[in-house]
């Protein structure tokens, strides 16, 4: 099995190989934000309830796509390090395996829908609009296998460094459910039903398109054949290892946001919650780059630890920390120096002076949370590359959970310095966790070296 150009560019220099990965992806990490968007932007006419339910839903959507997102990292951790490796028929076989575990995972998402969803909507709060928000989350859930496979189908693409078709679908995606929102919605009269099965089509045809490539055309250079599959227990085990702390990490985002609104309500009340929700949407935002340039990494860095090259395992690590530092200072000067105009622009329907006021003042506090994520960044998705994905978990736990919630409510609560101590303790375990963790990385990249000069291995 020879390689391809695609595998050519990413053994070869890694600066190319990360730069080349990554700005496609911040265009599918947008692609697939503002998605979410299109749908309550075509509900909210249909009224306040509707679009209350939209919002209820949102999370176990969210929770869907970090399972397909969290097999995805797993199935391209794995497959990138055996294409290091220069295992090819493994690699394969490992990408069929991945396939295995997100169809399991998907009919359990579809079993909890049909039995308990309805049980945890009212759990968060839905009672009042539970019908509009089983209309939708029925659909989503009895269709998880068409939401969650495309991240997997992507991941493999990304795995083998094909990153257009990885991100043309994701496109066509997006057109596809500006279009066929307001048809399901308002010319058929489907209301909420119509916004879920405008999803549920547009990423059909997303998913379609790459099943194309690799079942019909068959032109990849990762091949879905079973004449590759050897069902084996340890790559499940691989695979997973990776998969379950990359799930869980999306779990824990949610967790905290939930943690910082209770903080902010205690110590300052319901406007600053409704000022925090909108400036957590731009550091959500600033955040992307990182993610994308983890995403890439992890195929970067996963073929260079296969593959036992010391050198461009370290020149991953450390170009994919200073371009996610770079663009990530970039976006928090923007926020910091704009941050009346862009509150004012996001505050508009209310017109409230107050409250634009005081989301500028916000984010200009918050874009220091933003700004030592990349350190963070690149350990999580750099252990999740090597297949050390509790290692990825822990410091996530420790960064955002211990540390950041943690000295936020010992600043505001215990030592009584209210709303500013809410974000001052956030922004200073965020800068303790992240570089712990990188620490940790560059430890293990020490540890690394020594690995491949016992092998005899060029460093």
């Amino acid at each position: 099995m020879q390689t391809n150009k695609n595998i050519e560019s990413i053994i070869g220099d890694p600066k190319k190989a990360i730069n080349r990965l990554t700005y496609p992806t911040i265009l599918s990490m947008l692609l697939m934000f503002a998605n979410n968007l299109i749908d309550s932007m075509w509900v909210s006419g249909l009224g306040a309830e509707p679009l209350a339910a939209l919002g209820f839903m949102s999370p176990l959507y969210l929770v869907i796509i970090g399972f397909g997102s969290g097999v995805g990292a797993g199935a391209n951790s794995l497959i990138s390090r055996l294409i290091g490796a220069k295992r090819y028929d493994e690699s394969n076989n490992a990408a069929i395996h991945s396939i295995i575990i997100a169809l399991i995972v998907s009919i359990i998402i579809s079993i909890i829908g049909m039995f308990f969803l309805d049980d945890l909507l009212v759990l968060f709060g839905a009672g009042s609009v539970l019908d509009y928000a089983m209309d939708y989350g029925m659909i989503i859930f009895l269709s998880s296998i068409i939401i969650l496979f495309p991240a997997i189908v992507s991941s493999l693409f990304r795995a083998e460094g094909d990153i257009r078709r990885a991100t043309v679908p994701l496109v066509v995606n997006a057109i596809l459910n500006i279009i066929f929102d307001p048809i399901f919605i308002y010319i058929f009269n489907w209301g909420v039903k119509g916004a879920a099965i405008a999803t549920v089509l547009s990423t059909l045809v997303n998913l379609l398109m790459m099943l194309y490539w690799y079942l019909v055309k068959r032109d990849t250079f990762i091949k879905l054949s079973l004449e590759y599959f050897h069902s084996k227990m340890e790559i499940y085990k691989e695979i997973l290892f990776v998969s379950i702390p990359a799930s869980l990490e999306e779990l824990i985002y949610s967790i905290v946001a939930i943690c910082f609104n209770y903080l902010i309500m205690i110590t300052a009340g319901t406007m600053e919650v409704a000022v925090f929700t909108v400036v957590w949407r731009f550091v959500s935002i600033a955040f992307l780059p990182c993610i994308s340039i983890g995403i890439s990494t992890i195929t970067v860095a996963g073929i260079a630890y296969g593959a036992r090259n010391y050198e461009n395992f370290k020149t991953t690590i450390n170009y994919s920390t200073f371009l996610s530092f770079t663009i990530t200072l970039i976006i928090c000067i923007i926020f910091f120096v704009f941050a009346y105009p862009i509150s004012e622009t996001f505050n508009f329907i209310s017109g409230d002076a107050e409250m634009i006021s005081r989301t500028a003042e916000v984010l200009r506090i918050m874009v220091f949370y933003n700004i030592v994520i990349p350190f963070g960044g690149t350990a999580v998705y750099v252990y999740q590359a090597i297949g050390s994905g509790f290692k990825s978990l822990a410091i996530t736990i420790l960064r955002e959970l211990i540390l950041s919630v943690f000295l936020a409510y010992l600043f505001g609560i215990v030592l009584k310095m209210g709303i500013f101590g809410v974000y001052l303790g956030a922004i200073v375990g965020m800068a303790i966790g992240c570089f712990i963790g990188f620490t940790c990385i560059k430890i293990y990249q020490g540890k690394f070296k020594k690995e491949c000069e016992s092998l005899n291995q060029p460093v």
